[in-house]
């Protein structure tokens, strides 16, 4: 069975690492800008391993110098999506690659993404909302900037604030009042936690910053009284298996813990994550969790339907798209 029409809701799509390569090094010839040293021999991005990822992901970033440049990218990735079968998707985007975290010209980058979001529903029939993201590798006080800018520009379209980048540096207690900012304006709250980091990862986020989603979440499998806790909780995990296995996360599908975490009750949702980076889609990451796990149409319906009941858009958004997801 071929998983493409089926209708899908994505969580956990970082904007600009949606960016398909070849997007990347056009851009990168507009500005006469040298990226050749993170694309391989058949235009692919080029990595070692997650840190070296981040590196080339920040490169790549360098491409995108304008409201314009995301405009463009916008409706690149959304009608990617859609032609995946994606009807609801939520982006994480960075204010520190959008105007160096400076509110005026952070207001103007997203004015460019509001209106290619608005243009891509009409013409891909797939929504997008936004998550403004900072990025944990770079410390505390840049999150609060972009808290900051998140809390000024909180809305219809951008309904979240994140945390994303190297979680092995620095501690979420570090990030609280960034988090306080963004919650007080009434956004979303999500993070990344327990990719890398281990299960004490999840549980310290948790702890310290009260979301109501987690990225990726996953190596809360290795700590029982964890899972039991995301699951009476009812925090969601974005879940990106497609994702942990080209990176290495985990070695294998079958070793990935997505459907014993389901299985124990925690809601998890299917993403992709950065998926030009480790050629995947959903239609690809639908196709391995049949193949690994026997997940049939109505375990991804059920999934999707997690997904979009957790999604941090308005109501009747969230309607429109259930609607969607029970057509027959």
């Amino acid at each position: 069975m071929t998983w493409r029409s089926v209708p899908k809701v994505e969580l956990h799509l970082h904007l600009e690492g949606a960016a398909p390569p070849r997007f990347i090094a056009a851009l990168a010839r507009e500005k006469s800008l040298d990226l050749s040293s993170i694309f391989d021999g058949e235009g692919g991005y080029l990595y070692r391993d997650f840190w070296h990822f981040l590196e080339v992901y920040e490169t790549a970033c360098r491409a995108l110098q304008t409201p314009e440049d995301f405009y463009r990218l916008t409706l690149e990735v959304m009608q990617k999506s859609a032609s995946h079968g994606v009807v609801y998707t939520e982006t994480f985007v960075s204010p520190d690659f959008c105007g160096g975290r400076d509110i005026g010209a952070w207001r103007e980058y997203l004015a460019a993404m509001q209106q290619a979001s608005r243009e891509g529903e009409a013409r891909f029939g797939t929504t997008l909302r936004g998550i403004a993201t900072c990025l944990r590798h770079l410390g505390p006080e840049p999150a609060i900037e972009v808290a900051r800018c998140a809390a000024a520009t909180a809305g219809d379209w951008l309904v979240g604030f994140g945390m994303a980048g190297d979680e092995l540096q620095h501690a979420p207690r570090d990030f609280v009042r960034a988090f306080d900012i963004a919650r007080d304006a009434g956004l979303g709250i999500t993070v990344h936690a327990g990719e890398w980091g281990g299960a004490a990862s999840v549980r310290d986020a948790l702890d310290a910053l009260r979301p109501a989603r987690i990225g990726h979440g996953v190596q809360a499998i290795d700590d029982a009284a964890l899972v039991a806790r995301l699951a009476e909780e009812g925090v969601v995990l974005e879940c990106c298996p497609g994702s942990n296995v080209v990176l290495g996360v985990y070695e294998t599908w079958a070793a990935h813990p997505i459907d014993r975490l389901r299985q124990a009750g925690v809601p998890v949702t299917v993403s992709t994550d950065d998926p030009p980076f480790f050629a995947i889609t959903m239609t690809s990451d639908y196709a391995n969790l049949a193949e690994t796990f026997g997940w049939g149409q109505s375990d991804f319906q059920a999934v999707a339907k997690t997904a979009i009941e957790a999604a941090f858009c308005d109501a009747e958004t969230r309607k429109k798209i259930i609607d969607r997801l029970e057509q027959p």
